[in-house]
């Protein structure tokens, strides 16, 4: 299966904007493939403000979130991988979801058997088929 974060981000952003709070991410700046204004990242992590009013363009894709915004009055490109977005929350509150560090490669194992019909019980598909009505 795909991730769920970017379905997780675009549900969780929508329900803070609907709530009338301001949507905050929280995003490794080191991870690969970032492109953030590094003059603001602290401790390798940065805090952005993605609401309506703050950016232009914001797309939530299944890989990358990317918008344009101003910095300091300067208007720039942000970039960044889905994978490198740690939490999405509300500013007024801190209401939101925060993510897991790591994404496990591995995908998860299949579930184990189920129950189900003997095959040598369900018909052989020979012969002609019938209907019956029940009244």
């Amino acid at each position: 299966m795909t991730s769920s974060r970017p379905y997780m981000i675009r549900a969780i952003y929508e329900w803070v904007v609907d709530n009338g709070c301001t949507p905050y991410i929280l995003v490794n700046a080191m991870h690969e493939g970032v492109f953030v204004p590094q003059q603001y990242v602290q401790d390798g992590q940065i805090v952005l403000n993605i609401s309506p009013s703050a950016v232009v363009g914001l797309h939530v894709g299944n890989d990358f979130l990317t918008f344009s915004g101003r910095f300091g009055g300067v208007p720039q490109e942000v970039s960044a991988p889905v994978s490198a977005v740690l939490g999405v929350y509300a500013k007024e509150n801190g209401q939101g979801m925060l993510f897991d560090t790591e994404e496990p490669d591995v995908p998860p194992k299949p579930p184990g058997p189920r129950p189900s019909a003997s095959l040598s019980k369900l018909p052989s598909g020979k012969g002609k088929p019938s209907l019956k009505v029940v009244k």
